[in-house]
């Protein structure tokens, strides 16, 4: 038997080619568009955006996925203990940047943790067994094996901060997004010497992590002949910023300024100045790292800092592992990989230095 019709047939689901012809470009033009791709120029990108909306195509991901054998689904691996992302703003930052970058380009994250030796194994058979389409890694150590581990698997990867590597593989080999470290330490150090401190001490990060050593090299850039008793290693937390000022005092009471290697250490080195009796800036002028305004803004007094864009850089590494993982921007036998990126610091006066 035959079914009637009422007269009313579905409107035809619009179709890539539909975009296509409205636009007056081709279906790869369209699908690069789509995909976010740099190579289209705006104002072709700009007007298939607009048939996009007045037909209200929607892409077929599923499709798409079949196509190009993607998952639609990013590793990000922090080298922390999953508590570090609760207490400092640093990694809530950074991951928010990353998830709004993937969720524009229609991806998941999965949020793979590091804590223990034992976890290094188990987070290689995720990576290596084709559940995700690239990793973003960040947090590493210096001996840390997961950079020689995703070039052995051949994952795609963009790392936050430059690695440190073994001999067996070269840094540029390695994408990875960072800030001027060591520029932005320099200034901070400038700034204190520019307000006639002449006991200037540091708290470092953990000297384990290529961000410490690049601010502590950026530190004796401008002092060169420093007392090593001016240097104390913290580890990038409120308590250890605090326990290694009590210890720079104790080495160095005369102490009259410090450069903190990030904000969460200054303000706990804050905290224990105002302890001692030491008046900020009078006494000892502090300079920290990171313009995180939440605690910059926060401290008594407020603090000069070394800003980074924390959120942005978070948005750029997707942004690079996308392109990473497009065809049209790499060379078929990957000999042309993508520019690593160091994004500028600048200082960022208030009121403790």
């Amino acid at each position: 038997m035959t079914e009637r019709s009422n007269g009313h047939r579905p409107t035809p689901r619009p179709t890539l080619e539909d975009v296509a012809r409205r636009a007056g470009v081709s279906k790869s033009t369209v699908s690069r568009a789509i995909n976010g791709e740099p190579k289209v120029r705006a104002a072709v990108a700009e007007r298939i955006r607009q048939v996009v909306d007045e037909l209200g195509y929607v892409p077929n991901q599923a499709a798409r996925s079949l196509v190009t054998r993607r998952k639609n689904a990013v590793a990000v691996v922090v080298t922390e203990p999953q508590n570090r992302l609760f207490v400092d703003p640093y990694f809530h930052c950074h991951l928010r940047g990353i998830r709004q970058e993937l969720v524009q380009q229609g991806a998941q994250p999965v949020l793979l943790f590091i804590e223990e030796p034992d976890d290094y194994p188990r987070v290689g058979n995720f990576l290596g067994g084709g559940h995700v389409d690239g990793a973003l890694l960040f947090s590493l150590r210096t001996d840390d094996p997961l950079p020689a581990m995703v070039a052995h698997m051949g994952l795609p990867a963009i790392f936050g901060g430059r690695p440190a590597v073994g001999s067996g593989h070269r840094s540029h080999s390695y994408t990875y997004v960072d800030a001027d470290n060591r520029g932005g330490a320099r200034d901070a150090v400038r700034h204190l010497v520019s307000l006639g401190r002449r006991r200037i001490g540091t708290v470092t990060g953990p000297l384990n992590q290529v961000s410490a050593i690049d601010r502590l090299d950026g530190y004796r850039d401008v002092l060169l002949d420093a007392s090593p008793q001016l240097i104390v290693e913290g580890d990038f937390t409120l308590q250890g910023g605090a326990d290694a000022m009590a210890v720079l005092l104790d080495r160095c009471p005369d102490l009259d300024g410090v450069f903190v290697a990030s904000d969460l250490m200054a303000s706990g080195a804050l905290r224990v100045l105002r302890g001692r009796g030491r008046r900020v800036p009078d006494d000892v002028a502090v300079v920290g790292f990171d313009d995180l305004t939440t605690i910059a803004e926060a401290t008594d007094p407020p603090l000069t800092t070394v800003h980074q864009d924390i959120e942005d850089m978070g948005r750029l590494m997707a942004r690079l592992l996308f392109r990473r993982t497009t065809d049209e921007l790499e060379s078929r036998d990957g000999s042309h990989p993508l520019s690593s990126v160091v994004t500028p610091t600048r200082l960022v006066v208030r009121k403790s230095a």
